[in-house]
């Protein structure tokens, strides 16, 4: 979420998930139901951006106003280049971004460590996965002033309620991301596809994949450059492999120190 930006839960909450040898194994599928993936099997793998520009700014940071990264996201990217390159950990396909310029930085900076073929094709952007869609009277407000205006969103209640103005309500972003999640998947079956993404994008396409309804129920709040993996299974319902895994981002700052609203 875009105001998620600027109350991301803290490392040591989350310290679990940066932990190499752990793996949050979730399973969308019975108890009974022991069927692994096919070789052949359609993967998706999610990074969620550096920390960007607007975030340290304490802006609403749409497709309009978002500027790129700030130095710790591209230190963030960075290290997950180094990761992917010296694990190969993930055999990948196809890299897609969305259309914000810090979706667009994190997905060059790691396009070299995904191998060769990956490295030299173009990547695939797709304004389908990208953020919020603020509009153009919120995009680039500061956090600040939308809560002095509008107050604080409630994110979990109904998705059908107007949180920006002139913007997208929860339900359109959620109809979005959908729309193109399934124009992807059908272009890339049997493939594996990383999209360099949001925050709100993960819990939307995690939400979609795991069956859950579009707000409520429970929270995800993703590290910047963690990774989310889902693998397809042979019944039709996807698997869960690992969830917000940023262990390369151990001894890096939690985050650039925000700015500091001017005083009135």
């Amino acid at each position: 979420m875009l105001l998620e930006q600027a109350q991301q839960t803290s490392r040591g909450v989350t310290g679990l998930f940066r932990v190499a040898t752990w793996r949050l194994r979730t399973y969308a599928r019975t108890v009974t139901d022991h069927a692994e993936p096919e070789p052949d099997s359609t993967r998706l793998v999610l990074v969620r951006h550096g920390e960007s520009v607007v975030t340290v700014n304490r802006v609403i940071g749409g497709v309009r106003s978002c500027v790129g990264l700030s130095d710790l996201g591209r230190q963030q990217s960075e290290r997950l280049a180094d990761r992917l390159a010296a694990t190969a950990e993930l055999d990948v396909d196809v890299l897609v971004s969305s259309d914000f310029p810090r979706a667009i930085e994190t997905a060059e900076i790691i396009r070299p460590s995904l191998g060769e073929s990956v490295a030299s094709a173009p990547i695939e952007q797709r304004p389908g996965f990208g953020e919020f869609d603020p509009g153009p009277e919120i995009d680039g407000m500061t956090f600040a002033e939308y809560v002095e205006r509008f107050g604080t969103p409630d994110w979990s209640g109904d998705p059908h309620t107007v949180i920006f103005p002139g913007g997208e309500t929860a339900a359109q972003f959620h109809e979005r991301v959908h729309a193109a999640l399934d124009e992807l998947l059908e272009q890339h079956a049997g493939r594996c596809v990383l999209i360099a993404c949001h925050g709100g994008v993960v819990d939307a396409i995690a939400r979609r994949l795991l069956g859950a309804e579009m707000t409520g129920g429970f929270e995800l709040q993703t590290l910047n450059t963690s990774i989310t993996e889902f693998v397809a299974l042979p019944s039709g319902m996807w698997r869960l492999v690992r969830f917000n895994d940023g262990a390369h981002l151990a001894g890096l700052p939690e985050r650039t120190p925000r700015a500091v609203p001017a005083a009135r």
